[in-house]
């Protein structure tokens, strides 16, 4: 049962509690809410109870049905601080009323009486005139919370009311000279129209309100905090952090869902890409490099859902995986060699396993003074190397026309005589492509594919030269895959959080059409993970006491190599 306080000019605020659900709302005596005026249409609004609380339902009436001071036709949940205005009245949900304490013959609307409260000018005020039992927890956080989040729904529609933001240039401001002059405007407001109570801190309100008007709202904070490697938008008020390979819910929130809309389109507009119904999907990045994933409704059945995936501001180096505990000193020193004598390498792994990190390091250990052409959906890769070239796919304009695929990408960069060819990601028809570049005199190429294991890359990636549109046989695909790929290296999180390399596959040729391949190293897992606290994985890097096939060629070159890598513990390999 829900209890509504009405108010009304020149009348005392009176409360009725609903138990009946829809609850319509009219000047019709049928209604279970009655508003006698004219204005007010015969059923205005309907309350409606769902899972995650009671909407407001407008029924198209000619004067509307506002909630906050914005014309709405559905609204909810509805919090206890916001305002319905239908006419001159003023109606808010103030609270649940315990069925037990009511006779059970009572009608289903019933009225209580109750003094007229006091004028008020705050919401903490008002709560406590008309619910004591929430009055008496307003010190607490969630209260506080609450308080601080509707304020920053009244700060910002007053800082949209007060400036029209389209007025300045963007391009010819900086971002410190449009906060500031935006900031002065909302200090005005604090001082004036809008003033707080006492209770909230003005500084932190104040700085809410800006990121959420120009920044990007309550993620600029998580964005700063070089502990959080992925942010997840899930709704308004359910936002998730990776920390160290582990989610977490913070307790950041959007006022709502055009909030997050906000900070979507200013993410995606200077990069010249669009969100909207007909396009409700979207890739994109941030300026520090990084990758954005968005999508609306109605894809979205709960609302707009944002996924941002960080990467460190400082370039990793082998180093970095070997404190990490992401590979072995051998390892990464047969990964070294790989690169430098140019073997054509793919990185494999799941979602989130740190393919592209690991395909950054990787890509770093390339000698000065060969050309590179890098080329990503996003641009997400992060070199330090004198003579690149970075290309970015590009999706459809508004006719459905000018998408550059990666495909394309490839194909122009065989033209642009490069020396390698790094590919963020494969996805489909460009892995055929990618395999005639490696095949044709651009080896030490790299390139990323999601897959469960090293061995099911090779398979991904038979998969996805068919889907390049091409009649070829399977025997075909296979021997360019044997002639074009040297190495798998797969990659995964354990339950721990910590991404590691578990295999290193060599690809070894093509025998009775199948594909033969070697493992040169592993990652073993000791114990089932989560069977010790202590130790959640409990596992190890091991040599599979296998020498790679390329490694007598390159001794014929001259190469001072190290074999003693490659055996495993308590053996000895050559």
């Amino acid at each position: 049962m829900i209890q509504l306080r009405i108010e009304s000019k020149g009348q005392g605020p009176r409360e009725v509690a609903v138990a009946r659900f829809p609850c319509r709302v009219g000047r019709g005596a049928a209604n279970d809410v009655v508003l006698p005026h004219w204005r007010v249409g015969l059923c205005h609004a309907e309350f409606h109870r769902f899972d995650d609380g009671i909407r407001l339902l407008d029924q198209g009436a000619f004067g509307g049905t506002r909630v906050n001071g914005e014309r709405v036709e559905e609204f909810g949940p509805l919090a206890e601080f916001d305002e319905i205005r239908i006419a001159g009245f003023s109606l808010r949900l103030v609270g649940e009323v315990d069925l037990r304490e009511l006779d059970s013959q009572a009608p289903q609307v019933i009225e209580i009486d109750r003094p007229p409260a006091q004028p008020s000018s705050t919401l903490t005020a008002l709560v406590s005139q008309t619910h004591p039992a929430i009055a008496a927890t307003t010190a607490s956080t969630s209260s506080n919370d609450l308080l601080l989040l509707e304020w920053q729904r009244r700060l910002h529609r007053g800082l949209i009311e007060a400036i029209d933001l389209r007025r300045y240039d963007v391009r010819q401001l900086s971002d410190h000279q449009l906060r500031t002059q935006v900031g002065t405007v909302l200090r005005d407001l604090l001082s004036s129209t809008h003033v707080p109570p006492a209770s909230l801190n003005q500084d932190l309100l104040w700085q809410r309100v800006l990121d959420e008007a120009i920044g990007l709202g309550p993620l600029e904070p998580l964005l700063a905090d070089p502990t959080i490697t992925e942010i997840m938008v899930n709704a308004a008020d359910a936002i998730w952090v990776e920390r160290g390979g582990r989610l977490e819910q913070h307790a950041a929130r959007f006022t709502d869902d055009d909030a997050i809309r906000a900070v979507i389109d200013r993410i995606v507009a200077p990069l010249g890409r669009r969100i909207d119904e007909a396009s409700p999907m979207v890739d994109a990045r941030l300026a520090d490099g990084s990758r954005v994933n968005a999508i609306i409704p109605p894809l979205a059945v709960r609302g707009p859902a944002l996924t941002i995936r960080r990467f460190s501001t400082r370039v990793l180096g082998t180093d970095d995986l070997l404190r990490l505990g992401s590979a072995s000193e051998a390892m990464l020193e047969f990964l070294r060699v790989c690169v430098v004598s140019r073997r054509n390498l793919i990185v494999s792994g799941g979602t989130g396993s740190g393919k592209t990190t690991l395909l950054n390091v990787l890509s770093n250990l390339i000698p000065p003074g060969e050309r590179l052409i890098t080329i990503e959906d996003a641009a997400e890769l992060r070199l330090a190397y004198p003579h690149l070239v970075t290309l970015e796919a590009r999706p459809a304009n508004l006719e459905g026309r000018g998408a550059i695929t990666i495909r394309d990408l490839v194909r122009n960069a065989l033209r642009m005589r490069p020396d390698r060819i790094i590919v963020g990601e494969c996805r489909g028809g460009e892995a055929l492509d990618m395999l005639q570049a490696m095949n044709t005199g651009h080896e030490g190429s790299l390139t990323t594919v999601h897959a469960n294991t090293a061995r099911d890359a090779l398979s991904r990636l038979e998969m996805m030269v068919l889907m390049a549109g091409i009649d070829l046989p399977i025997a075909v695909v296979r021997e360019q895959i044997a002639s074009a790929i040297d190495l798998v290296v797969h990659q995964a999180r354990g339950a721990d959080g910590v991404r590691r390399i578990q295999s290193i596959l060599e690809v070894t040729g093509n025998e009775a059409g199948r594909l033969q391949t070697q493992e040169i190293f592993r990652y073993v897992q000791r114990s089932p993970a989560g069977s010790d606290p202590r130790d959640p994985v409990g596992g190890h890097f091991e040599a599979c006491d296998a020498v790679p096939q390329f490694y007598d060629a390159l001794a014929q070159a001259g190469w001072d190599l190290k074999y003693e890598g490659f055996a495993r513990a308590g053996t000895q390999c050559r």
